[in-house]
This record gives C-alpha cells, sequence and structure tokens, in this order.
C-alpha cells in the first residue's frame, strides 16, 4: 500500500524545489531531502477496475490513485527541472534523449512531457467523477453497510 510514502514531503520537496532558490536549497539540506529529475508513474487502473465484471463501488474505490497523480502534478509543475513520465509509449524517446544530451532531458521535452501528464492526470480525475456520477447513492450504501453514516 503506497498512501503513506508517496505523500511524503521528502518526495513532493524533492519535486517542487526551485532549484536556484537559495531558501529551497538551505531546506533541502537541512531536511536531507533529494533532488528528484524524473517520475515515472502508472496510475492505479481505475477506469479498467471499475469496468471490470464484477466491479463493485469499493473495488472502484480502491483503485482510485492519490499519490501517482499528486507526484506527476508536482514533477509537470516543475517541468523547469523536473520530467513527468506518463506513457510507456515515451520509454524508448526519454532514454534516447537521456543519452543524447548528458543524462539530461533537454527544457522541450520536459514540457511536452508535463504537457502529456496534465492531461493524463485530468483524463484520470474524469473517470472517476464520471464514475461517481453514475452511482446511485442506494448501491453506495448497499456496499457499505457497516460504515456509520455520521462519520
Amino acid at each position: 500500500d503506497g498512501r503513506v510514502k508517496t505523500l511524503h514531503p521528502k518526495v513532493h520537496g524533492g519535486l517542487l524545489a526551485v532549484r536556484d532558490d537559495e531558501t529551497h536549497r538551505s531546506a533541502m539540506r537541512i531536511h536531507q531531502i533529494p533532488e528528484i529529475d524524473m517520475v515515472v508513474v502508472n496510475l492505479y487502473p481505475f477506469r479498467e477496475a471499475s469496468q471490470a465484471e464484477g466491479a463493485t463501488v469499493e473495488s472502484a474505490r480502491a483503485n482510485i490513485d492519490i499519490g501517482g497523480p499528486c507526484m506527476v502534478r508536482a514533477a509537470a509543475k516543475n517541468y523547469l527541472r523536473v520530467a513527468a513520465v506518463v506513457d510507456p509509449i515515451d520509454y524508448p524517446r526519454v532514454v534516447e534523449i537521456l543519452k543524447e544530451n548528458d543524462a539530461r532531458l533537454t527544457l522541450a521535452s520536459r514540457f511536452d512531457l508535463a504537457r502529456k501528464a496534465f492531461d493524463h492526470t485530468a483524463e484520470y480525475d474524469a473517470a472517476i467523477a464520471d464514475y461517481l456520477s453514475e452511482i446511485q447513492t442506494r448501491e453506495m450504501r448497499d456496499c457499505y453497510t457497516r460504515v456509520d453514516e455520521d462519520a
């Protein structure tokens, strides 16, 4: 279960830090936050899980990825220094660029990956919102008979 480890401040600090800002660099040293140059993320398969034969509200809910999209969005926001790779089809090109550029991606490639990353997380969130809008309250309550209504 990755719920705790992917939402860790050291992960997001390493993704979001403005590396030429001495305040950020100092905080990274103090808190031992490493720089992260790239995230390669495959999100939980929400659409597939929610549409699978025999899928329940609970099995769909369990396949809502939170940490993955957060890391992707953090990396994509900081495309000036960090790459967000969300599509396996991009792996060969990313490797090619790394080989050609002393293990660094170009700004143009990071920007293209960021654009794709934000499209990907937007589509992911839309799939979740669409699914939840189709669920009837009764269907949800039937799935969670033991959950306290007042909680």
